[in-house]
């Protein structure tokens, strides 16, 4: 009994040697991973599907979409130079002869535009060809070409040229594809291009910062694109464009301390674009509707002492006698609510919805008269053409 006592002892101590030497220089024979440190990691690596798909894209093709409708804008304007008074002497005259109109030196200037029509039309900023004798826009492949200006919208600052080739030679322009702005959101990716500097043709890319930028006293109408693509001088009348290469804004201006970019670039929105465009192209001017009032913004105290329940609207603060709004009933310390059946948020809401309206028509007015509401009808008229303060 003895002697199988120490033939199982041994059998035991024998097996248990072995497993122990196996579970620790091959346990791979049992089935069993390594324990970390011992040359063997586990790792969760992702499959080659998902680490091709979190490569980041290029926007080559959007890009090459693009460029070629991006066009490159000299301006030159004749500076005249202030005639001598001694000419208006005829004794002096007589023996020196006359003066011929004083011309200075030239200015020139540098921009961007967009061809948006095959028929050679470019759209760009009013700033761009403002006070220009001659226009001349270069192309991408190289042309140089002359342009005239059809009309120009100084309030929102945009311009439509028309390419015209003297040379009888047939170029086929390529017009740019119109984006949507129901389809742009907070967070896009945008590429800005135009001729910063005078370096050439340059792209940069960023996202959409914010839309509807307005009260940043740039232009008259204001309902921008923020984005944060590089803009610089020369940047102006550039294409904004989507990760499709449709247009979506035309680059108008930048906040900058130093004069280059920031960060913080605007574009006006195609949808207004757009329609400018299309006025000026059709009647050669822009045309806005207008009643004849002065707009305050009602901050916190006003809303307070006029017992409002907030700060929505547009006081009233002055009425142009005889204008449409003085003949439709509308007084000084009246509150305008909505026009047309669209709410007002605040005098530039009033302004804008005002000047989308087409002028003779009669349009709904909704006020607030010593808290109570008040609706009145008011014949819109024809707003003047006005221009920027520079």
């Amino acid at each position: 009994m003895r002697r199988l006592w120490l033939i199982f002892a041994q059998t035991v101590t024998v097996s248990l040697a072995v497993l122990f030497v196996v579970t620790t220089l091959k346990p791979e024979w049992l089935g069993k991973h390594a324990p970390a440190g011992a040359g063997v990691v586990a790792l969760q690596e992702s499959s080659p599907a998902t680490a091709a798909a979190a490569t980041a894209n290029s926007y080559r093709d959007a890009a090459r979409k693009a460029l070629p409708s991006v066009v490159h804008i000299f301006t030159s304007q004749k500076v005249k130079a202030r005639r001598n008074p001694l000419f208006d002497d005829p004794v002096f005259r007589h023996f020196f002869g006359d003066s011929p109109e004083g011309e200075g030196p030239k200015t020139s200037g540098l921009g961007s535009g967009v061809i948006v029509s095959p028929n050679g039309y470019v759209l760009t900023n009013f700033h761009v060809v403002e006070a220009a004798d001659q226009i001349e826009i270069a192309l991408s492949d190289g042309h140089n070409l002359d342009a005239r200006l059809v009309g120009s919208d100084p309030e929102s600052d945009l311009a439509v040229l028309q390419i015209t080739e003297s040379k009888g030679k047939e170029l086929l322009l390529p017009a740019i594809t119109l984006g949507r702005m129901d389809n742009v959101a907070v967070g896009d990716v945008t590429l800005a291009i135009g001729n910063p500097f005078g370096v050439g043709q340059t792209v940069t890319m960023g996202i959409v910062s914010a839309l509807g930028r307005s009260h940043l006293g740039i232009n008259t109408f204001e309902n921008f694109i923020q984005t944060d693509a590089a803009i610089n001088p020369g940047n102006s009348g550039g294409a904004l464009i989507d990760g499709q290469g449709n247009l979506i804004g035309i680059n108008t201006a930048i906040y900058s301390r130093s004069g280059g970019s920031l960060g913080i670039g605007f574009a006006i929105p195609i949808s207004i674009a757009r329609d400018v465009m299309e006025q000026i192209i059709q009647t050669g001017s822009v045309t806005r509707g207008w009643i004849g009032v002065e707009a305050q913004e009602i901050t916190i105290d006003l809303a307070e002492s006029f017992g409002l329940p907030d700060t929505s609207g547009a006081l009233i603060a002055g009425v142009l006698r005889g204008s449409p709004a003085d003949a439709g009933g509308i007084k000084p310390g009246d509150i305008l609510l909505a026009v047309a059946g669209r709410p007002v948020k605040n005098p530039q809401d009033m302004l804008d919805l005002i000047a989308s309206q087409k002028p003779g028509d009669t349009v709904a007015f909704r006020l607030r008269r010593q808290n109570s509401a008040l609706d009145t009808n008011v014949k819109i008229g024809k707003r003047a053409p006005q221009r920027r303060e520079r």
